[in-house]
This record gives C-alpha cells, sequence and structure tokens, in this order.
C-alpha cells in the first residue's frame, strides 16, 4: 500500500471517527448538549459530512503523485495546532463579536485566515482537518452545538486553499481561479439582488415582539462582492509575490466553494429555497470571510516567510 495513500486514508478516517464520536456518543448516548446536533435531520447532516470527506478522497486519487499528499509527524502536528488555534479564536469571536445580519446565525470571523494559511503553507490535509476539526470544537465550546456539514465546508476552504501545492507552477493556475472565483460571485450577487426581500431572522423587535420582518442588510448582500473586490486588489499588488497572492486566491475559492457547500446542503437539512440559502446564509457568511482573507492572510504569510528565513529554511 502505498504511503501517501495509507496517510490521507487514515486521515479521513480519523476525521470521520472523530466526528461519529462527538456526535453520536458525546452528544446521543451521553446526551452532552455541546455535542448535539438536530435529531430529526441528523441523518442528512452525517451524509453531507460524507459528501464532503469524498469529495476531498476524490481529489486526492486523481493527484495521489503529488508529494503534497504526505501526512508525517510534522504534518501532524501543524494539524493539532492549526484545528486548536482555529477552535480557540472561532469560540472568541463567536461570542464576543456582533452577529451578521443573516437567515440563521452567522458571525463576523476572522479566524477563517487560520485554516486557509495552514492549508496553503501546510497542505491540504492540514487544511482540510484544521477547518473541519477546530469548526467544531469551536462551535461545540461556544455552547452552539454542531453543525457537520457547516464543519466540513470549514474544512474544504482550508483544503482548496491548500490546492496550489499539487501544482507546479502556482502563479499560472492563480488565472483560472481568479475567474471561477469572480462568476460565482456575480452568481450570488445576482441572486441577492433578484431576492432583496429575503428575511433577516436575527432581527428582533423588542417592543412588538417580532422576528424577522426585516430584510437581509444590502451591506451583507453585496459583501462577497466587496470581498473579491478586495482580493483582486491583493491579487495584483502582491503579483510578485506568489505566496501571498496564491495563499488570497486559493483561500478566495475555498471560502467560496467551501460555505457554498454548507449553504446549500441547508436546502435539504432545513428546508431553505435556493434564494433563501445563497441570500440569508451564503452572503453573510461568505463576505466577511473574504475581506477578512484579503487582510489577515498576507499578513500570516509574511510573518511566517520570516520566522522560516530566520531559522534558515
Amino acid at each position: 500500500m502505498d504511503k501517501n495513500f495509507r496517510s490521507v486514508l487514515y486521515s479521513l478516517v480519523g476525521i470521520l471517527a472523530l466526528m461519529l464520536f462527538l456526535i453520536l456518543f458525546l452528544g446521543n448516548v451521553l446526551g452532552l448538549s455541546r455535542f448535539q446536533t438536530d435529531q430529526a435531520t441528523l441523518g442528512l447532516r452525517l451524509g453531507f459530512m460524507f459528501i464532503g470527506l469524498l469529495a476531498v478522497y476524490v481529489v486526492y486519487s486523481v493527484t495521489k503523485d503529488s508529494p503534497a499528499w504526505e501526512v508525517g509527524t510534522r504534518q501532524v502536528v501543524w494539524m493539532a495546532i492549526g484545528a486548536a488555534l482555529y477552535a480557540v479564536f472561532s469560540w472568541f469571536f463567536n461570542v464576543t463579536v456582533f452577529v451578521v445580519p443573516s437567515l440563521s446565525q452567522v458571525a463576523l470571523r476572522p479566524a477563517i485566515a487560520i485554516p486557509m494559511f495552514f492549508g496553503y503553507a501546510f497542505g491540504p490535509v492540514v487544511g482540510f482537518f484544521t477547518g473541519i476539526v477546530g469548526n467544531t470544537f469551536g462551535d461545540a465550546i461556544s455552547g452552539f452545538g454542531l453543525y457537520p456539514q457547516w464543519s466540513v465546508g470549514n474544512g474544504l476552504i482550508g483544503f482548496i486553499a491548500g490546492i496550489p501545492a499539487l501544482f507546479a507552477d502556482r502563479k499560472r493556475s492563480m488565472d483560472t481561479v481568479l475567474w471561477v472565483g469572480g462568476v460565482l460571485t456575480v452568481l450570488a450577487t445576482v441572486v441577492y439582488f433578484l431576492n432583496r426581500d429575503q428575511t433577516n431572522m436575527m432581527f428582533f423587535d423588542p417592543a412588538n415582539n417580532v422576528f424577522g420582518d426585516q430584510p437581509i442588510a444590502l451591506t451583507a448582500g453585496i459583501s462577497v462582492l466587496i470581498g473579491f473586490v478586495l482580493v483582486l486588489i491583493v491579487r495584483f499588488a502582491f503579483g510578485k509575490n506568489v505566496d501571498i497572492a496564491a495563499a488570497v486566491t486559493w483561500g478566495m475559492l475555498g471560502n467560496l466553494i467551501g460555505i457554498g457547500y454548507a449553504a446549500i446542503s441547508d436546502i435539504w437539512i432545513n428546508g431553505y429555497s435556493f434564494a433563501a440559502a445563497i441570500v440569508g446564509e451564503f452572503l453573510p457568511a461568505a463576505g466577511p470571510n473574504l475581506i477578512f482573507a484579503a487582510i489577515l492572510v498576507p499578513l500570516l504569510v509574511v510573518a511566517y516567510s520570516a520566522v522560516q528565513r530566520q531559522s534558515g529554511r
């Protein structure tokens, strides 16, 4: 059995086993509320989690000869560090930062830069583990309960941010990624303007005891567009620094696909319409993430490069 195959297989099986242990044993058997998820939709939530894991394996299977799939002691250490950092900072911002106007609970999450950076710097498996495990424990310690499909979405953000390691020429791949990201951004923004009456279920009018009678704010609706423009600025402003440009560009695509996957899954899980999933969940979550990616990921890349230079690597 190929070493990389064993490494990737063991990593995915380990993630699956951990998620099932947290949800089924700690949540269901022991009844710990922090690890519980909605029982009525548990099968669907786990099903979308399996699909996400399968997608990662499919990408591996068609690029298995790349050394980027190596998972040794060094990668395992980075997985643990990345997941721990993401969990702690996710918890901090979940409980201290104001909620974004949305169909469901969406908080500003500057910590999203962590799985993006760890994926780009240490490979797709490290990024996936950082995102899925870090988000899971971040939600648990915040007291929200577990949402496996959203944790997988966060894992896909880190995973896709690590995809550049599969390319010999990282600079050439960025142009294609920008086009794909631009198309997804335009489509999502068009959906918003066609459905501006989508209600903000986090709005509360204390005087009348009414929820959700205000539409999603314009700032939330166009936040993905704003974030994409910032990514473009970083991409071309740091065109000579391939690491910064590639990390932000692929992080952008990971964010759009990962959050999009989680939001669209709620069409089946929560019974949302397509417009509600995009306008009410995807845009308020993915937009701020892009803005933070454009600002924070370059800082992390620069800091890591400085550490590498000082250590002589």
